[in-house]
């Protein structure tokens, strides 16, 4: 069991994981809609309308990474990664123009 996967932590829907080079910053992975195109095999586009990923499964488990609700892969799915909003914000009104 490497480093990365003793320091993360299970929620239903992804998981968090610490950015090593920014410190105590956490980045929160999470799997929104379902982007498989179930109509790729006859040149179509259809998708099935999953708007976010539940795992089928206990964290460890290969039911982990398939969706309860449309029966995919969590590689499927839409990933956004969200971070510590306050230490990421940039105050952009602070910055100043330098005088000539």
């Amino acid at each position: 069991m490497g480093l990365q996967q003793g320091l993360k932590k299970a929620y239903a829907n992804g998981s968090v994981t610490p950015t090593p080079r920014s410190g105590p910053k956490e980045k929160v992975v999470r799997y929104k809609e379902c982007m498989r195109n179930h109509a790729a095999n006859i040149g179509g586009y259809a998708v099935d309308g999953c708007t976010e990923f539940m795992a089928s499964g206990a964290e460890g488990t290969p039911g982990a990474f398939v969706c309860a609700a449309c029966n995919c892969h969590r590689s499927f799915h839409k990933r956004v990664v969200e971070s510590d909003t306050e230490t990421d914000s940039c105050d952009c009104s602070s910055i100043t123009t330098a005088s000539r």
